[in-house]
C-alpha cells in the first residue's frame, strides 16, 4: 500500500507508552495494514549486539516492517538526544518520499519530544560546568534535578545519564509548543495491574530468550563498565554472574526496576497535553481510522 502524497501531509504517527505496554506490537499492526516504517525512539535499543536485554523488534518483527533507529552505535559511543533528532528529521524525509507512513514508536520521551516539539540545541557542554557536576554525588544530582525540574533519566542510578540529562535542558536552546504539523501522537494506556503482570512476562521471556548468555559475551566485549551495560538488566547479570544475587532475586529486581520504568516514563509522558491516550484496541481503531482515507491499493 502506498500513499497519494508524498509531501510533508504524510502524517507522523506517535505511538508512546511506557515499556511492556504493547506500542511495538501494535505498531507494526498499523505499517503492515497501512505501508509504513517504523522508526524506533528508544535510548535502548540504539546500541549494537543488545539485542535481548533491551527487547528489540524481533528479526521476524524487523522482517514484516521496515524498522530504523536500531543498532546505530557500539556500546561506549556517544549518542545524544540531538544525534537522535537529526537522525529521525532524515529518516521521516526519506519515508515519506517513499510514499510510506513514518511511525514513531518509543518510550523514551526526550527523544520523542525532541522530533515532535522540534528541539534546538544549541553549543555544547561547558566543560567545566560538566566537571563541577562529576564531582557531585548521585544523591547531591538527584536533587539538582528536583530542584530544577529536570526529569530523571531511565536508568538514574547512572551518573552519566545524570549529567547528561542535566546538560541537555541547559543546551535545548528553544523548542515549539505545539507538536510539528500533520503529527498524530498517541500514548498507549494501561490499567495499572495490566502493565506489571505484562513487565513479569517480558521478563521470562528474556531469560528464555537467553539474556544471560547475551550479557556474558556483551561483557568480555565491550566490558561490564561500558555505560551502555550499566543500564537495564545487565548490572543485575553481573550480579548473578559473581553469584552475589540469586536467580530468582535477578527476576525480582528486573521487574522491580522495569516497573519502576515504566512510572517515570508515564510521568513523562503524561506532562504532554497534546497526547491522545487510549489502550491499545481504541488506538488501533483510531489510528486507523485517521489513516485509512489517506491510502490507495
Amino acid at each position: 500500500m502506498v500513499f497519494e502524497s508524498v509531501d510533508q501531509k504524510l502524517p507522523l504517527v506517535v505511538i508512546a507508552g511506557p515499556t511492556a505496554s504493547g506500542k511495538t506490537a501494535l505498531a507494526i499492526t498499523l505499517a503492515q495494514q497501512f505501508g509504513g516504517e517504523i522508526i524506533c525512539a528508544d535510548s535502548r535499543t540504539i546500541y549494537k549486539d543488545m539485542d535481548i536485554g533491551t527487547a528489540k523488534p524481533s528479526v521476524e518483527e524487523q522482517a514484516g516492517v521496515p524498522h530504523w533507529g536500531l543498532n546505530i552505535v557500539a556500546p561506549g559511543e556517544a549518542f545524544s538526544v540531538a544525534d537522535f533528532k537529526r537522525y529521525a528529521v532524515a529518516k521521516i524525509a526519506e519515508i515519506r518520499a517513499r510514499g510510506r507512513v513514518p511511525f514513531l514508536v518509543g518510550g523514551t520521551g526526550l527523544y520523542i519530544d525532541a522530533v515532535v516539539f522540534d528541539f534546538a540545541f544549541g553549543a555544547q557542554a561547558n566543560e567545566a560546568m560538566r566537571r563541577k557536576f562529576e564531582a557531585m554525588t548521585l544523591s547531591d544530582l538527584h536533587n539538582y534535578c528536583t530542584k530544577n525540574n529536570i526529569i530523571l533519566p531511565e536508568n538514574s542510578q547512572n551518573k552519566r545519564y545524570v549529567i547528561r540529562a542535566i546538560e541537555q535542558k541547559s543546551i535545548s536552546t528553544s523548542r515549539n509548543t505545539a507538536p510539528i504539523p500533520h503529527t498524530l501522537i498517541v500514548g498507549i494506556a494501561t490499567e495499572r495491574h495490566m502493565l506489571r503482570t505484562r513487565i513479569e512476562h517480558r521478563a521470562e521471556q528474556l531469560f528464555a530468550n537467553g539474556v544471560v548468555e547475551e550479557a556474558k559475551m556483551l561483557g568480555e566485549k565491550y566490558g561490564w563498565e561500558s555505560e551502555a551495560m550499566t543500564g537495564n538488566i545487565y548490572p543485575l547479570i553481573q550480579q548473578y554472574l559473581a553469584g552475589d544475587i540469586t536467580k530468582a532475586e535477578l527476576k525480582a529486581q528486573n521487574t522491580i526496576r522495569d516497573w519502576r520504568l515504566a512510572k517515570r516514563q508515564l510521568t513523562w509522558f503524561r506532562r504532554n497535553p497534546h497526547m491522545l491516550w487510549a489502550t491499545l484496541e481504541d488506538a488501533e481503531h483510531y489510528l486507523s481510522q485517521k489513516l485509512a482515507p489517506l491510502a490507495r491499493m
